[in-house]
C-alpha cells in the first residue's frame, strides 16, 4: 500500500522541546508522533523540526536557522510528498530581531513564494500547503528561562499574528490553522508545548489533514 507522506517543517515545537526537562519529547508524544498514530497506516510523517529555526533571518550567534535557506533542500530531500506543513515564526519575535507581526507576516510571505514557485515548476503533482500560525508567546514567559530572548513585547506580537497568516493563505490558496484556537504554551516557559498540548495539536490538525484529502 502506498503511503502519503507529509512533510512537517517547523521549530522546535516540531522538534518536540520538553519544556519541564529542556530534553526531547518521546516520539510518541511529539504531536507529528502523535498525528502519524491518529491518521493511520496509511500516511508518513517526515519531521523537519529545528531549535531556534526562524523564518528568513540570520541568527549568527545561535547557528544555522535560516529557515528561507533551508526550505528548497528540504522539499528536495523528501519529494515527492503529499503536504507540506509549516509552524513557524515563534523565534522571529524575540527582542533582538524587533520584528511585529506584520514584519513576520511578510517573512512568511517569501518562504510560500519559494515553496509555491517550486511546486508549480519543479514537482509534477504539487503538494498541498498547511499554513499554521503557532502558539501564542504566553504570560509565563515572565521571570523564566526565556524572558530575556523574548520581553513583553513578543507577547503582545505573536498575538497579532494569526490574522497576518490567514490572509496569506488565502493569498496561495493554503490551508489554514490558527494553533492559539486550540493550544496554548506551556506555564514553564510560555514559549513550548507540554505533552498534553502536543496531543490536542495533533488531533486537530489530524482532522484537518482528513478534510483535505477527502
Amino acid at each position: 500500500m502506498k503511503r502519503r507522506r507529509i512533510v512537517c517543517f517547523g521549530d522546535s515545537n516540531t522538534w518536540g522541546y520538553d519544556p519541564a526537562t529542556e530534553e526531547r519529547f518521546e516520539e510518541e508524544t511529539r504531536w507529528t508522533g502523535l498525528l502519524e498514530q491518529m491518521l493511520g497506516p496509511g500516511w508518513r510523517i517526515v519531521e523537519e523540526g529545528q531549535n531556534g529555526r526562524t523564518i528568513a533571518t540570520d541568527s549568527p550567534s545561535d547557528g544555522e536557522k535560516n529557515g528561507l535557506q533551508y526550505i528548497i533542500p528540504c522539499i528536495e530531500s523528501h519529494k515527492p510528498f503529499d503536504l507540506l506543513i509549516i509552524m513557524l515564526g515563534t523565534n522571529d519575535f524575540k527582542r533582538k530581531f524587533g520584528y511585529t507581526a506584520r514584519d513576520v507576516g511578510k517573512e512568511m510571505e517569501r518562504m510560500l513564494e519559494k515553496a509555491d514557485s517550486y511546486f508549480r515548476y519543479r514537482m509534477a503533482v504539487p503538494p498541498k500547503i498547511l499554513l499554521i500560525a503557532p502558539a501564542c508567546i504566553g504570560e509565563g514567559i515572565q521571570g523564566m528561562r526565556f524572558e530575556e530572548s523574548y520581553g513583553l513585547e513578543a507577547i503582545r506580537q505573536s498575538a497579532r499574528l494569526a490574522p497576518y497568516y490567514r490572509q496569506l493563505a488565502d493569498v496561495f490558496g493554503c490551508a489554514f490553522l490558527d494553533a492559539s484556537q486550540y493550544v496554548k504554551t506551556s506555564d514553564t516557559d510560555g514559549v513550548h508545548l507540554d505533552a498534553e498540548n502536543h496531543r490536542k495539536l495533533a488531533g486537530v490538525i489530524a482532522e484537518q489533514v482528513k478534510l483535505l484529502f477527502t
